[in-house]
């Protein structure tokens, strides 16, 4: 049964209403009693987390039109990342590591489970222990609104309200504590309120810790009616390496389908299909990056109504803020969209973190290469609470507060869904300050090389050519290192043959109706 109720009756329901009817289950379960009291003067802390959201897409990393200044803030009033990394470009496996601190081979979160080949993807592992879960065993006050998108119930939160799947843009079903209700309103704003409801009715005596992850800017992009016409004479610039050809990479690349002119979302909004590939693309760019760009003025609208509450509640200083989203995405970069592939604009994410009780405002970090990876051990130390010592991610406030430590010099990249939507082969690569070596392992084997110093646009593929021999091998050797490191194992036997992928399945629609993950 699903309760039809409005969003004003749904923040009642928030409020406590939906616990009372349910007896205060948790579907999905706790985390276990406390172990210890929470530590003294522990900082509450919010997580703004958005789905697709590539780095550029935000003022303070400088796009050329959309304005977000409740994010700049988060940046200005913090500190901002600019070499900030996802190990997995895909929403579920990237969330479930920013829960575990783990990577996807170790917490189990291969796939999205979108595609006939990889349904039924299983949750995160019950030994797998995740940072909310041990804030909570302290005395943490836990609660999560928005956008889930795993495959396992939420565990170790007091409250939750998730949207189903990829939930809709439009008057969202979503799913409170095991009860199904039928909301009204724009997506963003519904999990804003239901923000401001959790803030308003935590318990005074608990640090909280706030998970506010929004459905914007995943695609579907249906803006909120007020922001429906915004950007509509601005003329999109045409991204660097728009017309790439794809010439000298990998065929695992090549029959990719994420080309921006097969898009099939605006074909009744004048890109239709007899069009030239070169003009559909192009129209295309201009629908696509207009909705983009409008949906995420609803997102900084909403994380700006949060911090505006823990202003006029005191509760700022003592706050740590992180903004993120769970995968980069690409807005025509070599004529693409989507994300998966191991490029840049697929892999980079705008992070953010404020905390003005230890971390001086305004720095702009140029120079660590920090990780998804990396959220669930900050977040736990900022709380005084040890992160478990699996966890293949590590704290940035260390090297935030000037403490002489080594950090990464380079990282390990997976992606495993296929076949599946967009026909993106599995590959693995190592991502250095200067180079990075990508590897589709299945056979037939390829390895793509860039030199992203005198090539930041990955243009030119230097696999086989005799001058980059000796660095091909050197990059081979740090990619089977960092797997050896966190346990990322080859079966014994032979490769596999990587299995055919139909034009069904790669359209970027999913035959039964909707749009894929």
């Amino acid at each position: 049964m699903i309760l039809r109720v409005t969003r004003r009756e749904a923040l009642t329901l928030a409020g406590g209403a939906v616990a009372s009817l349910l007896g205060a289950r948790s579907v999905g379960g706790a985390a276990g009693p406390r172990r210890r009291p929470v530590p003294r003067r522990a900082p509450n802390i919010v997580m703004f987390l958005t789905d697709d959201q590539a780095q550029l897409a935000m003022s303070a990393y400088g796009h050329p039109f959309l304005k977000t200044p409740q994010m700049d803030r988060i940046a200005a009033e913090g500190v901002r990342f600019t070499e900030a990394f996802v190990t997995n470009s895909l929403c579920a496996p990237s969330r479930a590591t920013i829960l575990t601190g783990l990577y996807a081979h170790t917490h189990g979160v291969l796939t999205n489970g979108g595609g006939p080949a990889v349904r039924n993807q299983p949750g995160l592992k019950d030994d797998h222990v995740t940072f909310v879960q041990l804030l909570h065993q302290v005395g943490y006050h836990t609660a999560l609104v928005g956008k889930w998108h795993l495959p396992s119930w939420p565990a170790g939160f007091d409250e939750w309200i998730i949207l189903p799947g990829q939930g809709v843009y439009q008057d969202p079903e979503m799913i409170a504590q095991g009860m199904r209700l039928q909301l009204r309103g724009h997506v963003d704003d519904v999990v804003g309120d239901q923000a401001l409801t959790v803030l308003r009715h935590r318990p005074a005596d608990r640090p909280f810790c706030l998970l506010v992850q929004f459905k914007a800017p995943h695609r579907g992009w249906v803006p909120a009616p007020r922001f429906a016409q915004a950007f509509e004479s601005v003329e999109i610039p045409v991204p660097r390496m728009f017309e790439d050809p794809l010439d000298g990479r990998s065929e695992a690349v090549r029959q990719t389908q994420m080309a921006l002119a097969d898009m099939p979302d605006f074909r009744e909004q004048g890109v239709p299909a007899m069009l030239p590939p070169e003009e559909r693309a192009r129209r295309n760019l201009q629908h696509m990056v207009r909705n983009y760009c409008r949906v995420l003025l609803g997102v900084d609208e909403n994380v700006g109504r949060v911090l505006a509450f823990l202003d006029t509640h005191g509760l700022t200083e003592n706050t740590l803020v992180l903004f993120t989203s769970d995968n980069g995405f690409f807005l025509g970069e070599h004529g693409l969209y989507d994300k998966r592939l191991m490029y840049e604009p697929s892999i980079r994410v705008p992070m953010l973190l404020r905390f003005p009780a230890r971390l001086a405002a305004g720095r702009v970090d140029t120079t660590h290469l920090v990780l998804n990876l990396d959220i669930a051990p900050t977040l736990l130390e900022a709380a005084g609470v040890p992160a478990p010592p699996g966890m293949h991610g590590r704290s940035w406030l260390p090297l935030l507060e000037g403490q002489e430590s080594p950090w990464r010099e380079a990282f390990l990249y997976q992606y495993y869904e296929y076949p599946a939507w967009h026909c993106v082969r599995k590959h693995q690569g190592v991502r250095t300050r200067d180079w990075k070596l990508i590897h589709f392992w299945e056979q037939p084997e390829e390895w793509e090389l860039y030199e992203l110093t005198a090539d930041p646009d990955e243009r030119n593929n230097l696999t086989g050519r005799p001058a980059y021999a000796d660095r091909l091998t050197q990059l081979r050797a740090q990619l089977a290192a960092l797997r050896r490191e966190v346990g990322d194992v080859d079966p014994p036997g032979p490769r596999p043959t990587a299995a055919p992928c139909t034009s069904d399945i790669g359209s970027g629609r999913d035959p039964a109706g909707g749009t894929p993950p």
